[in-house]
């Protein structure tokens, strides 16, 4: 039996397991980080990237990186679970244990990944664009310590309470152990 988010303080929760599922997501994740890089040094190494403002890398960033990152994790959210769930044998679904739809995975992927990381994107650039001047403005930090603040409430939150992060409460979602498990 799949356990329900109420039962899961019972017993069936698998927040290590959750986490060693996202660090085989990352795994592939860095290779495409790897790929995308291999196409962009040279480009900013022989000037083609070295002219855009700060603004214009941060949105291409975006662009090459977070999005398809983000699209791609929904996908495989939307057929039941991503590479590191399915190897983990976990699966995403609604709150009543039918499977998530592309749009709903789509969001569930937004606040998990896409948030923390471009507000991470934003305050690398926004670090860079600023300390030229000197020590960069408070505003910055608060960003930087937002980037790092999410990703860490998402973990404690898998431990505490139901083991539902924010995420997947908004999103109604759960991940729970694969049929057969």
């Amino acid at each position: 039996m799949i356990p329900t988010p109420s039962s899961s303080a019972a017993g069936g929760r698998h927040p290590w397991a959750r986490i060693a599922a996202w660090l085989i997501d990352w795994v592939v994740i860095i290779a495409w980080a790897g790929v995308v890089a291999a196409v962009a040094i040279p480009l900013y190494l022989t000037g083609v990237l070295g002219a855009l403002p700060i603004w214009a890398a941060n949105l291409l960033s975006a662009a090459v990186l977070v999005v398809p990152v983000t699209l791609a994790l929904a996908w495989g959210e939307s057929r039941g679970a991503t590479l590191g769930k399915r190897v983990m044998r976990l699966r995403v679904a609604e709150e009543d244990h039918v499977r998530i739809g592309y749009p709903r995975a789509v969001a569930r992927n937004a606040l998990k990944i896409a948030a923390p990381w471009l507000v991470g994107h934003a305050a690398v650039y926004a670090i860079v664009a600023t300390s030229a001047a000197g020590e960069p403005p408070a505003w910055v930090w608060v960003l930087t310590g937002v980037a790092y603040l999410l990703p860490i409430v998402w973990i404690v939150t898998l431990f505490v309470g139901s083991g539902r992060p924010p995420y997947d409460r908004v999103t109604r979602t759960q991940v729970s152990p694969a049929p057969g498990r």
